[in-house]
């Protein structure tokens, strides 16, 4: 499928998931952050999976707490190039595939999660807890799961 069809199908491929893994990070996040104290930890499987609530200052994965404002500035700077590096594609009359398409979306729903939460509460909310990763959340898990897609993408691409 071209032209305006598959435009506007893609556009609302994208909206659709990129909305969908905001919502569900929003629920997510409020439900365990309702369900637990800070540093609370309820064992899913003893020693290998637990949920552990925890305040990420830093970006995903809990790297380089504590640097304010950098962590609101990057991800809105972020999520403009994202939406700009889709419409410049699409005024240039060149189609993403769909690969990239999902894995853009799911890269800026997890951008606004996680935005969404340091602008509200000046921290991440995080309680996904696998023990020999740092905690983490739905948003997290969307935007690594995008930015494998894109690699993944660029190899078959090189090839």
């Amino acid at each position: 499928m071209k032209g305006p069809k598959r435009s506007q199908t893609d556009i609302v491929i994208s909206l659709l998931i990129t909305f969908t893994v905001v919502a569900i990070d929003r629920l997510t996040k409020s439900f365990f952050a309702n369900l637990l104290f800070i540093g609370e930890t309820i064992p899913v499987i003893k020693k290998i999976f637990h949920l552990t609530l925890v305040h990420n200052t830093g970006i995903a994965f809990g790297f380089f707490k504590d640097q304010g404002i950098v962590f609101i500035v990057i991800p809105i700077f972020l999520i403009i190039l994202l939406i700009f590096n889709v419409y410049y594609y699409r005024q240039n009359n060149q189609a993403l595939s769909r690969l990239y398409i999902i894995a853009f979306s799911l890269i800026l729903g997890g951008a606004i999660g996680n935005l969404i939460d340091r602008i509200a509460f000046g921290y991440v909310i995080d309680f996904l807890d696998f023990m020999v990763w740092p905690v983490f959340n739905v948003a997290d898990s969307a935007i690594t799961i995008g930015a494998s897609l894109v690699a993944f993408e660029c190899f078959q691409l090189k090839r």
